[in-house]
């Protein structure tokens, strides 16, 4: 097994164990289909959404394509490919990297600030809205 978990170590699951799990899992898509759902509102697909939102949280100097392609577990040829579509869409801008003339950094246009904004606030707000829900299954895990 790849988590380094034997069956041996494995403890006994009880029915509640698995619906809790099942529950957290059903609750975490649900999220994601809303998110889904506002990201399309916005003309974004999802992964454009969360690379967005992965460039806007970077540490200062780190948003290059690198960064993404780790945030959103994706090759690096796919990420620079999610780029040139995000600039196509004017959501991106390729800047030098002053402190290293062979790398980028990335930037969110005015537009993209906008529209991030927009979808982080109502995101913010589900996530209130949902925060009861998973903090009672949160408790429930090992209980």
């Amino acid at each position: 097994m790849k988590s380094g978990v034997t069956p041996e170590m494995t403890p006994e699951l009880t029915a509640a164990d698995y619906a809790v799990l099942a529950d957290f899992r059903h609750a975490l898509r649900r999220f994601l289909v809303f998110s889904e759902g506002q990201a399309a509102t916005f003309g974004l697909t999802p992964q454009q959404h969360q690379a967005l939102l992965a460039l806007k949280a970077a540490e200062p100097g780190s948003a290059t394509v690198g960064h993404l392609a780790e945030r959103l577990i994706l090759k690096p040829h796919s990420a620079s490919g999610l780029v040139d579509r995000l600039m196509a869409l004017g959501l991106l801008e390729r800047q030098p990297n002053p402190a290293d003339r062979r790398q980028a950094l990335l930037r969110l246009t005015d537009k993209a600030e906008a529209v991030l904004s927009s979808l982080t606030a109502i995101h913010a707000e589900e996530i209130r809205r949902l925060r009861p829900l998973l903090m009672a299954m949160l408790e429930k895990v090992g209980s």
